[in-house]
């Protein structure tokens, strides 16, 4: 079947399906949204059941409401099966259902091969629309959150850790502004009743997209649409967030712990999504600069390949999340975004070498811009690896919804008819209007943390040292410039917190 034949036959399915779901009750529903990719003999289906609604809504003093509502229909037994009679039943079909929960979305999926569908898709209907919101589930489920809050992220995930707090100070005083997960303090006190009033204020029509991929048969889509069709008509109003701040000089957040690595995560909001016509073209300035887990990055080769400093060094342009592999996970769309590096993990002694040299090196690209060998390289690379994005049914039927998310026909599609029209200039003019490298936050997770910020304060030239006693000499001549490149940090915007101190409260905890 051709690409236009495929287009045309979804087409035909949907407007078939507008048509049902406005027919139900006499009466147009308002939702759900309904993604469909049929493949017809793939003896797999995948179910994509996204709801528009995330932690950004969990109301004040019950942050991480969200994630646990969402979390104990994912985790819990339904109406009529326990947690563990539902995760017997899934057992033998090799099935289970997954959760994602982001700031204004949150992502149910699952696959399964044809013949299980029936019995799969039963289980699932009734874990999310008839849930049994047992004590015992809601107990076991409030627990993990907590403990994952006061121990397993700030112990035990440095590079999760860094990023959370990079969040909490790219969002102070805005709905974005918390981890998903909440805070012990507002997570101990949720109640039953907590969860099932957000529940019932969102689980909503109009709330749904509904994706379905595969060789699922026929009369299925309407089957689920119809039961999805039956929740209270409605949708949950898009929030109307502020503006974000943007940092005054270089704000600096030291979470201190004792570690034998140091992990850095820095950025700055930035006013655009993949709705904004200079997208594609930052988004070559990313890959350049930082790629996710590739070689071809520049912080990757300046920092790791030549100097040997750690392991991963990457850049972004909008927030990343891995999902298979390195590739990008999906159903995090979000209205505003923000550029961000991660650094680590990072011998202590060498953090403050580190921070001056991606600082450095984001200087060079604001004002020098990418070169011309490097953004023909970037953009090759980009037109080739996108086609390795959606490999599988959940994958491709998770970008198809957030193309319509913001507005495109086809994300990946546009890929490859965009990037060839992009020249070396449109990177450089997306540069120079969305980066800055003397405006950034930057969350360190690290030991001694007053050396650090004494160190950062006095801008103390902070050498480095090689195991290796045959390093080139233009390394060693660059390490002389990085070692002494003037920070200008001031002592205001230096603070200092134990690690755990953070998360137990809303906001960044005082030092």
């Amino acid at each position: 079947m051709t690409t236009l034949m495929r287009y045309a036959g979804v087409g035909i399915v949907c407007l078939g399906l507008a048509m049902f779901v406005t027919g139900c009750g006499g009466k147009k529903t308002g939702g759900p949204v309904v993604e469909l990719l049929p493949i017809e003999g793939n003896p797999l289906v995948s179910l994509r059941i996204v709801l528009n609604v995330g932690s950004a809504h969990d109301p004040a003093g019950k942050e991480g409401l969200a994630q646990l509502t969402l979390n104990l229909l994912a985790n819990g037994g339904s109406r009529d099966l326990t947690f563990q009679e539902i995760s017997e039943r899934f057992y033998p079909m090799a099935a289970r259902l997954g959760l994602r929960v982001d700031k204004e979305m949150s992502a149910f999926s699952g696959t399964v091969h044809v013949d299980n569908l029936e019995a799969y898709y039963a289980i699932l209907r009734g874990m999310l629309l008839e849930p049994g919101f047992r004590e015992e589930d809601f107990t076991r489920i409030k627990t993990n959150q907590v403990n994952f809050l006061e121990r397993t992220l700030v112990n035990n995930m440095d590079e999760q850790f860094g990023k959370e707090i990079l969040n909490l100070m790219l969002y102070e005083d805005h709905p974005y502004g918390r981890n998903e997960a909440g805070t012990v303090e507002s997570v101990s006190n949720l109640t039953l009743d907590d969860v099932r009033s957000f529940y019932k204020e969102h689980f909503l029509r109009g709330n749904f997209t509904i994706g379905l991929a595969g060789g699922y048969p026929d009369g299925f889509v309407e089957k689920v649409t119809a039961d999805f069709a039956a929740l209270p008509e409605g949708r949950t109003p898009q929030l109307v967030l502020p503006e974000t701040r943007m940092p005054s000089g270089l704000e600096f957040m030291i979470a201190e712990k004792q570690t034998p690595a140091t992990a850095i995560s820095m950025g700055f909001p930035v006013k655009l999504t993949r709705a904004d016509k200079d997208f594609f073209a930052l988004w070559i300035a990313g890959a350049h600069f930082g790629e996710h887990r590739q070689s071809l990055s520049l912080l990757f080769q300046k920092i790791r390949e030549e100097r040997g400093q750690n392991y991963g060094n990457y850049a972004y342009i909008e927030h990343f999340i891995q999902g298979r592999d390195k590739f990008p996970a999906t159903n995090y769309a979000r209205q505003q975004q923000y550029f961000s590096i991660w650094i680590r993990p990072l011998a202590n002694s060498n953090r403050h070498f580190v921070v001056r040299q991606a600082l450095r090196e984001l200087r060079k690209l604001v004002e020098e811009g990418i070169p011309e060998e490097r953004f023909e390289l970037t953009r090759t690379y980009l037109l080739n690896y996108t086609r390795l994005y959606a490999q599988t049914l959940d994958e491709r039927i998770g970008w198809q919804i957030d193309s319509r998310h913001y507005g495109t026909r086809d994300f990946l599609d546009d890929v490859q008819k965009r990037l060839p029209r992009i020249s070396r200039e449109d990177v450089n003019r997306a540069i120079r209007k969305h980066l800055n490298f003397d405006n950034v936050m930057i969350a360190v997770i690290t030991e001694d943390a007053e050396s650090l910020r004494d160190a950062l304060i006095a801008d103390t030239p902070s050498p480095i040292s090689y195991a290796n006693p045959n390093m080139p000499a233009e390394i060693l001549q660059e390490d002389l410039v990085i070692q002494s490149y003037a920070l200008g940090v001031r002592p205001e915007t230096v603070r200092i917190a134990p690690a755990t101190a953070f998360f137990r409260k809303a906001g960044l905890p005082m030092e």
